[in-house]
């Protein structure tokens, strides 16, 4: 599940949110979100779902680096040397979002949604997003294009998928 992935259009978060619930609810297990780029959106979606409160513990939108290192403990070490908006920082976002809450599972986002904040090494439209369970955090790497609205879309929608195929993943 490592590696790069560029996407472009939107998955079915409606169908997605109930699938996700469902297998939550069949494995008896919950989840927490740290979202930086998509500011609550996941954590929206998750809860529009009636019910959802049996498996969605909640979460942090952790905008800044003092809100990651001091809240989910990431290393400041972490952000310096790969910087907020990488797979480190994803993945220890993630982890700490479920050590903080006490959840079965974490789920971390961080990106650059645009329009500014840009760099050729990482562009607008980069998202990394890790999922974090008992015994494995796995995190990818995305690249969506468009503008702010369609990033943080795209990427709630690529949280979602990659949150159903970690359940599908664990039997």
């Amino acid at each position: 599940m490592d590696g790069e992935i560029i996407l472009t259009g939107n998955y079915a978060e409606e169908s997605l949110k109930e699938t996700v619930g469902v297998m939550l609810v069949e494995r008896g297990l919950t989840v927490s979100l740290a979202e930086s780029c998509t500011g609550g959106q996941v954590m929206k979606y998750l809860s529009d779902v009636p019910g959802s409160s049996r498996y969605l513990a909640g979460g942090v939108v952790a905008y800044s680096n003092e809100l990651k290192v001091n809240l989910l403990g990431v290393s400041r070490v972490i952000i310096d040397r790969h910087g907020a908006v990488s797979e480190p920082t994803a993945r220890l976002m993630a982890e700490g979002v479920q050590n903080v809450t006490g959840t079965s599972l974490g789920v971390g986002i961080t990106g650059i949604a645009g329009p500014g904040g840009g760099t050729e090494e990482k562009p607008v439209g980069l998202v990394y997003i890790a999922v974090a369970g008992e015994n494995k955090t796995v995190c990818q790497r995305y690249v969506f294009s468009g503008q702010r609205i369609e990033v943080r879309s795209s990427a709630t929608s690529a949280a979602l998928q990659m949150l159903c195929q970690y359940l599908m993943d664990m039997g």
